[in-house]
């Protein structure tokens, strides 16, 4: 691997001074001018990373745990009778979040003082989220309650902790969203152990409405911590919304790969504890494989942070691809027996679940092309990438599943889920292209 070029660092120049002409507070008829906190390391800078990991949680935890979900609203009244569409409401959950991003960074440069704002609005609309989604009788109740609404809620909590990160963080910023990310994985892998077995004792309301009170007792303190950097005051100055960095063909071919990557990386989530259960494997073995799933999308995060801080991003993004490509043909393709769908389960955490971290070296690259291009619109345009492909794979991945397995092979690849097999790895391997190119040279 190659050292990074140094000169593809964000642009710090201009943050410092961006910095220094904010930082500045009125104090009776003077102005006195004080310290910004320390960037990449520092208490505040800690405090804030460790706010962000669990803020990070308290949003992903639910979407990433929706496999579990999904299983025992398929096998149980009310939504046993019909229960066609339930994926929808998993991919929802995080495609309006991701499709968010655009829109909440442009609003955040037009009117910063609004971030600190949308996070409480946003922990009450996913509370509140939850609280209606209990009363659900009806898949399409689901879908408006536990997939919109929680989506748009979460947006708004989970992009002004996306913008902060960034003012902490500049020259370790690759770890830090590492560190961040993985939060969802690390909550990912408590929740569908404890909704396994609270949905089977307690039944789905009181699962969803004890949720609810949860979240909004551990965001109360959150709140302390997850702020910016640089002080924002009420008559901050609006920054022009700048998108000049789609003109690059570096950033389309990134997006569309990104995008493609997003249509199968949400598959086996949704998935997994339906394939064990197809196997003779018990709900419980169904849950564990989400959580080992998630397990290794911690450890695959902060990995790949770290690597996009010290090596070239196409070389991550490549190669990490390719071995999650590879998961999906070999562990998951010739699965018969659950110790197998656990290899699978690990692998494929480990190397796709670290892809969105490479954003932050991706945007070094953007960057690098595209001089002065704002890395919070490079990153919510990848987000909105993301987001169609999570969106987009709740119903397709429905459709592929009503295709019989593919005839004169054995192993996984011949049941009902052989369709889902291929199309994910193929979307791993294609996600990866972009990488190939640049270490090509073709773009």
């Amino acid at each position: 691997m190659v050292e990074a070029d140094s000169d593809t660092d964000i642009d710090l120049d201009h943050f410092n001074r961006q910095s220094e002409s904010t930082a500045r507070r009125p104090n009776d008829d003077a102005q006195q001018q004080f310290s910004l906190p320390q960037a990449d390391g520092g208490k505040d800078a800690w405090l804030f990373l460790a706010a962000a990991f669990l803020t990070e949680g308290l949003v992903w935890g639910l979407p990433f745990a929706f496999g579990v979900f999904q299983e025992y609203y398929t096998h149980h009244h009310p939504f046993s009778e019909n229960p066609s569409g339930l994926a929808i409401v998993g991919t929802l959950q995080t495609g309006i979040n991701y499709l968010s991003g655009p829109l909440m960074f442009a609003l955040f440069l037009r009117s910063p003082s609004i971030q600190r704002p949308c996070l409480i609005v946003g922990v009450i609309i996913l509370c509140l989220s939850m609280i209606a989604a209990s009363f659900a009788s009806k898949v399409w109740h689901l879908i408006l309650t536990q997939g919109v609404v929680y989506g748009i809620g979460s947006s708004l909590v989970y992009f002004p902790t996306l913008a902060f990160i960034q003012e902490w963080f500049i020259r370790r910023r690759g770890l830090a969203f590492g560190v961040m990310w993985a939060g969802s994985g690390s909550f990912g892998s408590i929740v569908p152990l404890v909704m396994n077995f609270a949905l089977k004792r307690y039944g789905f309301r009181t699962v969803l409405r004890a949720w609810a009170v949860m979240v909004t007792l551990l965001s109360v303190p959150l709140l302390k911590f997850v702020k910016p950097r640089v002080p924002i005051s009420a008559n901050s100055r609006s920054r022009p919304v700048d998108l000049h960095f789609m003109r690059s063909r570096v950033f389309w071919v990134f997006q569309f790969c990104n995008t493609l990557q997003g249509l199968g990386y949400f598959v086996p989530m949704i998935y997994l504890p339906s394939v064990a259960n197809s196997i003779g494997s018990s709900a419980t073995a169904g849950t564990g494989l989400t959580v080992a799933n998630n397990l290794a999308t911690v450890v695959g995060g902060i990995i790949s942070g770290w690597l996009v801080d010290k090596f070239e991003v196409a070389v991550v993004v490549a190669a990490s691809s390719a071995c999650a490509a590879l998961a999906c043909f070999l562990a998951w393709g010739l699965a018969t027996s659950f110790p197998i769908l656990v290899i699978f389960a690990l692998l494929f955490g480990l190397f796709a679940g670290g892809y969105s971290t490479s954003w932050a070296g991706i945007c070094k690259e953007i960057q690098h092309h595209s001089v002065g291009a704002d890395p919070a619109m490079v990153l919510g345009m990848f987000g909105f990438g993301r987001g169609i492909g999570s969106v987009a794979s709740g119903p397709l991945s429905e459709a592929l599943l009503k295709q019989r397995g593919f005839a004169g092979v054995s192993l996984s690849y011949a049941s009902r889920y052989g369709s889902l097999i291929v199309f994910t790895g193929t979307m791993m391997a294609a996600g990866g292209l972009s990488g190939a190119g640049r270490i090509f040279g073709w773009i």
